[in-house]
């Protein structure tokens, strides 16, 4: 009998396939989002925290001058319930209303699916493509976007750079295995001294190069993106890959195609290479501070006012799930990137 083949992937084509694989892609299958689901993502668990993107996606509107056409493009949109609130919030706002064109940019077809449905009563548009948008002034939103994209991880050993790949006999037998690694031809690629101080990388390229052509949308219409995720600022890199599944931490090589697989977002890079880009700066908060400029408690005592106990304590727990620092608070970071000449700072 015949032995079965061995494929090696690097781990960022491994993550891809176990992701976004057309058959059996994690994403592309199934709602993860939700009690039913894998994991629960900050606009699920209160709509607080909607209402405080919308207020602040109005003024940053404002800050462009209020033009007349402009994108609200969310990148990744999960089952919906962000821009169902956002677009609820904006019924109060008919200029605004009126000059915006909504757009969802979503790989998933299962997730285009729930999201139709719980948007059906929307003008939205669905892109596969971001190079598609008109060319007017565009504001992107992307809450847990760029942790769900492949990355890359690089181990240094005696001066030496090695390459994380994963090895697949079939689908139940994986395992980690290391190559060895040219880093400085690969710096020479992405143009950027990523093994500086390192010893140990997590890159993703699909990450840069979504953040390089975002960027340029705004460089050359206006507007900005506002970047809401679990991440770190430190200089120093750490492995932080892993496998969710059933809101438990799961084995990323075992039950592939069936976990969700993330990683921590290394926000130091995303602003190194927002200033190799120049024209445009960034600022960077934790989610708690944001929410909180942004006036959440305040939003929080307000619809709270005539409720009865459990009412109440149920609006409280859920925000302190989103800005106490043990929970959500300090982990996930909020990044505003726009052009320089732009001083809008709210929030931040």
């Amino acid at each position: 009998m015949k032995s079965k083949k061995i494929l090696n992937l690097p781990l960022d084509k491994f993550i891809n396939l176990s992701l976004y694989h057309k058959k059996f892609g994690y994403y592309m299958k199934k709602n993860p989002f939700g009690k039913e689901g894998d994991f629960i993502t900050a606009p699920n668990i209160s709509r607080l925290f909607s209402e405080m993107i919308a207020i602040w996606i109005l003024s940053f509107w404002q800050s462009l001058g209020s033009p007349k056409k402009f994108n609200l493009i969310e990148l990744g949109a999960g089952n919906g319930e962000m821009m169902k609130i956002l677009i609820e919030s904006f019924q109060n706002f008919p200029i605004f209303l009126k000059s915006c064109n909504f757009i969802i940019h979503e790989k998933s077809p299962s997730l285009i699916k729930v999201q139709k449905k719980k948007l059906y009563k929307s003008k939205i548009t669905w892109l596969p493509k971001i190079k598609r948008l008109k060319k007017i002034p565009t504001i992107f939103i992307a809450n847990e976007f760029f942790d769900s994209l492949a990355i890359k991880q690089f181990l240094k050993k005696e001066n030496l750079w090695f390459e994380k790949f994963v090895s697949l006999k079939n689908k139940n037998k994986a395992f980690f295995i290391e190559k060895k690694f040219n880093m400085k031809n690969f710096e020479k690629k992405i143009n950027f001294k990523i093994s500086k101080n390192q010893n140990f990388i997590e890159y993703s390229e699909i990450s840069i190069n979504y953040l390089k052509k975002i960027t340029e949308i705004i460089k050359k219409n206006s507007g900005g993106i506002l970047v809401i995720d679990y991440g770190y600022s430190e200089k120093k890199m750490k492995n932080t890959l892993r496998a969710i599944s059933k809101h438990r931490f799961s084995n990323i090589l075992e039950n592939i195609g069936n976990s969700d697989i993330t990683h921590n977002i290394n926000f130091n890079i995303f602003q190194k290479i927002i200033k190799q880009l120049s024209g445009l700066n960034s600022n960077l908060t934790t989610q708690k501070e944001f929410l909180i400029k942004m006036g959440i408690k305040q939003r929080a005592e307000i619809i709270s006012k005539n409720q009865n106990f459990i009412k109440k304590a149920d609006i409280y727990y859920r925000l302190k799930r989103l800005i106490d620092d043990k929970q959500m608070g300090n982990l996930f970071k909020v990044m505003l990137i726009k052009n320089q000449k732009n001083k809008f700072k709210l929030g931040f």
